[in-house]
């Protein structure tokens, strides 16, 4: 899905996309994954990105939370997408249909980059288009989706792009891999202003991970390690002995030490050690915290320390972590003085049987926001 080798004809021809909505969708997932392309269009002051709801009739689809969606239009209309994106959300086993596998086939046959938000993975892989691919999906589901399609690569991040397939988990992830395109797309310009106007203060990558819940992982069968995790969380900036751990839950270092190794496959110092570093890079991207202050947060007795251990668990020192994310993150939005690039309606003309992209409506709408047309593209 990475189009950075062609960033001025994508600036010339706007993208197309798909929103297969599922039965029970979540709607926050659709809105975190649309809402970046209209903002996108609105601050370029043209048409960067079109899209469509579909359902397999054109009938209205109800998402988790009750509300009803019309779509634009049936799978069975003959649009122009270059990318089709499934939204799922809850129970994609019972959503998700022979047609809509039938279709997202047929898209596939015609060279459609697929992406997935949510559950929507289910579908994707039901299909067979993620075998031999890197996939994200929400947590809640991970474990199913392991048992049923072994041959997809299912990780744990909160959104992947591998390829031309594009995954996010659930929530807001979705507007974190969105921004990621737009800045393949367009220039990290453009998906920073977004992020401002959203006022969306970091924007996560691809090797942010989502937070399993332990008790999701293991379930109700192991509650001492489960105490045992939970007093490793509470204390990161004085971590506790291993053998002061297995004395709070009366078990010996023995016992403690075969209960991480069977259930977590590592030992219990390396994952508190995984703890205090997956702490201490929210820190480093998060706060203006020093970098002695962030070592010292977490438990670690020297700077030099925790450096050695952050490269090794990361593979960069904490000092390029932080730089890394203020030039992503922290990047300023050149304010275009003109406002020249005007919406050139004309350029686009939808066959008879294609529906008008809800695009146009928001875009001619923004026309008098003081925001339009503010970021100048790169060529």
């Amino acid at each position: 899905m990475t189009t950075t080798p062609q960033a001025s004809r994508a600036a010339a021809t706007p993208q197309t996309i798909g929103f297969l909505l599922l039965d029970n969708f979540t709607l926050i997932s659709l809105a975190s994954a649309i809402e970046p392309l209209r903002m996108a269009n609105q601050l370029a002051g043209r048409e960067l990105y079109r899209w469509f709801t579909l359902s397999l009739d054109g009938a209205p689809v109800k998402a988790s939370d009750g509300l009803q969606i019309t779509p634009d239009a049936a799978t069975t209309v003959p649009l122009a997408l270059d990318t089709v994106i499934v939204c799922g959300g809850v129970g994609p086993q019972r959503s998700v249909q022979r047609e809509h596998v039938s279709w997202l086939q047929s898209q596939a046959r015609q060279s459609r980059r697929l992406g997935a938000v949510c559950t929507g993975t289910w579908a994707l892989a039901r299909a067979g288009l993620l075998d031999g691919f890197e996939a994200s999906v929400h947590w809640e589901c991970l474990a199913a989706m392991q048992e049923a399609f072994p041959k997809v690569a299912l990780t744990t991040r909160l959104f992947s792009i591998d390829r031309d397939r594009a995954t996010t988990s659930g929530g807001t992830a979705p507007l974190d891999m969105m921004l990621t395109l737009i800045a393949r797309d367009h220039g990290r310009e453009l998906a920073a202003g977004i992020s401002e106007m959203f006022i969306y203060d970091r924007v996560r990558n691809e090797q942010d991970q989502q937070r399993v819940p332990l008790k999701h992982v293991l379930g109700t069968t192991q509650p001492r390690l489960l105490e045992i995790v939970a007093l490793m969380e509470a204390n990161l900036e004085e971590p506790i002995s291993l053998d002061e751990l297995a004395d709070y839950v009366d078990v010996s270092r023995r016992q403690l030490e075969r209960l991480f190794q069977k259930n977590l496959h590592c030992s219990p110092s390396r994952y508190y050690l995984k703890l205090r570093l997956t702490r201490a890079r929210q820190l480093l991207k998060q706060t203006a915290m020093s970098i002695i202050e962030v070592a010292s947060a977490c438990g670690f007795v020297s700077t030099p320390h925790f450096s050695k251990c952050y490269r090794e668990y990361f593979g960069i020192p904490p000092r390029d972590e932080r730089l890394s994310s203020s030039a992503v993150e922290l990047l300023p939005v050149t304010l275009g003085k003109e406002t020249a690039t005007i919406l050139q309606s004309a350029s686009y003309e939808p066959v008879a049987s294609e529906p008008v992209s809800a695009a146009m409506n928001a875009l001619a709408q923004a026309k008098g926001e003081p925001t339009y047309a503010s970021v100048r593209l790169r060529t």
